[in-house]
């Protein structure tokens, strides 16, 4: 079983930041990338964020410049370090994984999503 847990989520003011965090554990034999989603009410669910096991960087482009993903490979952990948050970018976010399995089966894994609201 492969469970990844989010954290960090809340309401924060227009301009202010909040760092949100997702630790994967289980079965886990290797990590391949590790994404962000997030899901605003009546939209549809977005890429927001994607790490690589190298560390390569992807983000949507409504977020570049504000959003910093990272991730601690020795703890299975990604993070968002969300900065100069909007209005806009309230939405319930969710970490996804892309993983190898002890049982050696590669599959999609979800959290179970955290709120993230920004108002004033």
């Amino acid at each position: 079983q492969v469970q990844l847990v989010e954290s960090g989520g809340g309401l924060v003011q227009p301009g202010g930041s909040l760092r949100l965090s997702c630790a994967a554990s289980g079965s886990i034999f290797s990590i391949y990338a590790m994404n962000w989603y997030r899901q605003a009410p009546g939209k549809q669910r977005e890429l927001v964020a994607s790490i690589s096991s190298r560390g390569s960087t992807n983000y949507a482009n409504s977020v570049k410049g504000r959003f910093t993903i990272s991730r601690d490979s020795t703890k299975n952990t990604v993070y968002l370090q969300m900065d100069s948050l909007k209005p806009e970018d309230t939405a319930v976010f969710y970490c996804n994984a892309d993983l190898l399995t002890n049982r050696n089966t590669r599959g999609q894994y979800w959290g179970q999503g955290t709120q993230v609201t920004v108002s004033s």
